[in-house]
């Protein structure tokens, strides 16, 4: 059976926390299910920060990538971001993950983005892997992404 992507709306949000809860468990990192709730009503309300989509199969739910954006000075345009993909193993190796950036490429491409960026472990070869084939590459190994929480 092939698996239909579509984007996510407010209907959605309990499938979206499931599908995260599921993606945090995995890397043993515990989920804050009311602000994963108010993320995704954030992010679904104000479409200019970015959008999701949810790839099922048969009317299972099978995984979602998030992707947001923001206008960078380096690009002179928007880049956006991967920021959050994940497939239920039942559904791993049969291209959900593929079809779902694509659906993200596709929509980066009508919006104009100059570039795309993803955060990877640098062990996980499975997304390195992935994001390879969509075009994505380490851009520098020099440059190291500080960040700090407000």
């Amino acid at each position: 059976m092939d698996f239909s992507i579509r984007k996510a709306k407010d209907a959605d949000i309990k499938t979206l926390v499931d599908l995260m809860g599921l993606f945090y468990a995995e890397a043993n990192y515990p989920l804050d299910g009311k602000w994963a709730a108010e993320s995704f009503c954030f992010l679904l309300a104000h479409p200019s920060s970015g959008c999701a989509w949810i790839a099922q199969e048969g009317g299972c739910d099978a995984g979602y990538v998030v992707m947001t954006h923001r206008y960078g000075m380096e690009h002179g345009g928007l880049i956006a971001y991967i920021d959050d993909l994940f497939v239920k193993k039942e559904f791993r190796q049969r291209h959900a993950a593929s079809m779902l950036l694509e659906a993200l490429f596709n929509e980066c491409k009508d919006m104009g983005c100059k570039s795309v960026a993803v955060e990877a472990g640098s062990g996980n070869h499975a997304a390195l892997g992935l994001y390879g084939r969509f075009g994505l590459r380490q851009e520098s190994a020099t440059r190291i992404l500080l960040q700090g929480k407000l």
